[in-house]
């Protein structure tokens, strides 16, 4: 059997999210995509931003469009990854879709529920495939929390049953990024950026709650007020129904998602998780290591060729802290699996020239604006809202 063609695919965006997150995957997966064009409104000189990250071998026969419409027209292009500003990503997927494109859209998806749910609509009736770039389920710590969270009860490494379950992406940055992220847009604010993460994972892991009570605000006061820049928010849930373990007759009456990111946070390594259950406690430290490893790399070939790519350090493996007896015992957690953001583009390709199910399902990413949209209503409210239930 002949095997497909590689997708040809175009990237709206040569920032962050295009220089870091999208073109190098395109690029390291020959036999699935060919960087076909770029979407770069000025560049400066030939090969523009591309070419200056990494180098004339790569840009050369890439083609660097300024304006959404030469996208569209061109019929080459089948899939179009869009890394463009927050507040743009609803109007330029709804375009691409239009045109008869598939799409790649980076998070946060739109900055309404109403409007992820009709591009979900507009994509299935054309049978496109609308593809959420919800990178974070690859990241090295969060496969290893899904390996801990699977042990059985009878394991002597299982936390028991959980009550409590905070993730958290704090940073720290004192003054503005002067950019786009800074301004009172659609879509802006460190909620839709980091929270967009914490509740798909979140979601993943335990479903849709039952109530959320949220707390968002500027806490530096500077920049725009209603840019946020600090967000709590508690996701509500009935208690497990699975049965107590054997180390305990303990049963909670609740378990609560606590999720938290801060830009004000100066601590030189970075709460991640903490997780209490009923017979222990996973704590961990750091951030997943692909993104600075690929802000750094010289070629999209070291994703494969780098045997450190995506492996977390020792040092900031998990935590475990568990029950022996009247004891407490601690030992490591270790991040096994690497950390692997090429998953999610393998999946992208499998989706548009196999048709196979999505690992990401758009209505996913919809659900976490749906909660994001309910976050932002509780905290300006300052109560707590029941969570509509959806199947």
């Amino acid at each position: 059997m002949t095997a497909p063609s590689p997708i040809r695919t175009c990237v709206l965006g040569v920032g962050l999210a295009g220089l870091t997150f999208h073109i190098p995957f395109v690029l390291a997966l020959p036999h699935l995509f060919t960087l076909y064009a770029v979407l770069e409104r000025n560049p400066d000189g030939p090969g523009g931003k591309l070419q200056a990250r990494f180098g004339p071998g790569l840009a050369k026969g890439v083609k660097i469009y300024n304006s959404l419409d030469q996208v569209l027209a061109d019929p080459a292009i089948e899939l179009v990854i869009v890394g463009t500003p927050s507040e743009t990503h609803y109007d330029f997927a709804k375009r691409v879709l239009e045109a008869g494109k598939h799409a790649l859209v980076d998070k946060p998806v739109t900055a309404t529920f109403a409007q992820a749910a009709e591009l979900d609509a507009l994509a299935k009736s054309k049978r496109l495939v609308l593809y959420p770039y919800q990178n974070r389920r690859w990241d090295s710590d969060f496969l290893a929390l899904r390996s801990l969270l699977e042990l059985p009860s009878s394991d002597p490494k299982s936390i028991g049953t959980l009550f409590e379950f905070e993730s958290r992406f704090d940073r720290y940055r004192a003054t503005l990024k002067g950019t786009w992220k800074d301004l009172p847009l659609p879509a802006n604010g460190l909620t839709y950026d980091l929270a967009a993460h914490t509740i798909d994972q979140v979601l993943l892991l335990f479903g849709r709650p039952t109530s959320i009570t949220a707390h968002i605000q500027n806490i530096r006061g500077i920049g725009h007020i209603d840019v946020d820049d600090h967000f709590t928010i508690l996701l509500h849930y009935p208690p497990s129904e699975h049965a107590t373990t054997s180390h305990s007759q303990i049963r909670p009456t609740s378990f609560t998602a606590i999720l938290r990111g801060t830009i004000l946070s100066a601590k030189s390594s970075q709460v991640r998780y903490v997780i209490r259950g009923t017979t222990g406690t996973y704590s961990k430290y750091g951030v997943d290591v692909q993104e600075d490893q690929l802000k750094a790399i010289a070629s999209p070939s070291d994703i494969f060729s780098n045997p450190l790519y995506g492996q977390e350090p020792e040092e900031l493996f998990g935590t475990l802290e568990t029950l022996d007896g009247d004891d407490v015992v601690q030992s490591i957690w270790p991040s096994s699996a690497k950390g692997d953001y090429s998953g999610l583009f393998k999946d992208v390709a499998s989706a548009i020239r196999s048709g196979t199910p999505q690992a990401v399902k758009w209505e996913e990413s919809a659900h976490v604006i749906e909660i994001i949209e309910l976050a932002y209503q509780s905290s300006k409210e300052r109560r707590t809202l029941e969570v509509p239930p959806r199947s």
